[in-house]
């Protein structure tokens, strides 16, 4: 399997163990867990070569972390940007002062409005880094980086979670809460 076919292996492990487990007759359990061999059958059985070595090898070389193995490597699941219904079990953890998120330029007039949502997941993503929110965001066109006041919203009751990934999570973040690029904040409600 080439780098190309890993790339392919990545994106339908994506949907398959974040959005859609049906698409290889999977059903993940309510941590988001899946039988590895399970797994390999029903990506072989929607039409994909893939050994044990190809999934360990997406796994451990994938840039983001997206895939954790258990302990035991009998299992997988994604770390974390479900739409359907799990519960990874993250502990609360105490955020940075700053995160960033990257997003594009079509969906600055929405944050403005309504601040950052989890849209169709579980939870807003963030990033400990502007060069990772801006890889994030890159991938609708041109990123926009947004500097997050985690401090301030942790002061104020909002529960951040961090993942095995290193991907921070919360439910929302209000726009005033938000730096715009060139500096801008939205006004508090």
């Amino acid at each position: 399997m080439g780098q190309r076919d890993d790339v392919g292996l990545s994106k339908f492990l994506s949907l398959v163990l974040r959005h859609r487990p049906q698409a290889a007759g999977l059903e993940l359990d309510e941590a988001g867990w899946v039988d590895v061999d399970a797994l390999l059958l029903g990506v072989r059985a929607a039409g994909r070569e893939v050994t044990r070595g190809d999934l360990d090898r997406v796994v451990a070389e994938s840039p983001k972390q997206r895939f954790a193995f258990d302990p035991t490597g009998t299992r997988i699941r994604a770390a974390q940007g479900h739409s359907v219904a799990v519960d990874l079990a993250y502990e609360p953890a105490a955020p940075p002062a700053r995160l960033f998120h990257g997003t594009h330029s079509g969906a600055l007039p929405a944050i403005h409005r309504e601040g950052l949502r989890s849209m169709k997941r579980h939870h807003v993503h963030l990033s400990l880094d502007p060069e990772t929110a801006e890889k994030v965001g890159s991938r609708r066109g041109a990123a926009i980086v947004l500097q997050v006041d985690a401090a301030g919203m942790a002061e104020t009751g909002t529960v951040f979670y961090r993942a095995s990934n290193g991907v921070w999570l919360c439910d929302h973040i209000p726009s005033h809460r938000i730096t715009f690029p060139g500096g801008a904040t939205s006004s508090p409600p």
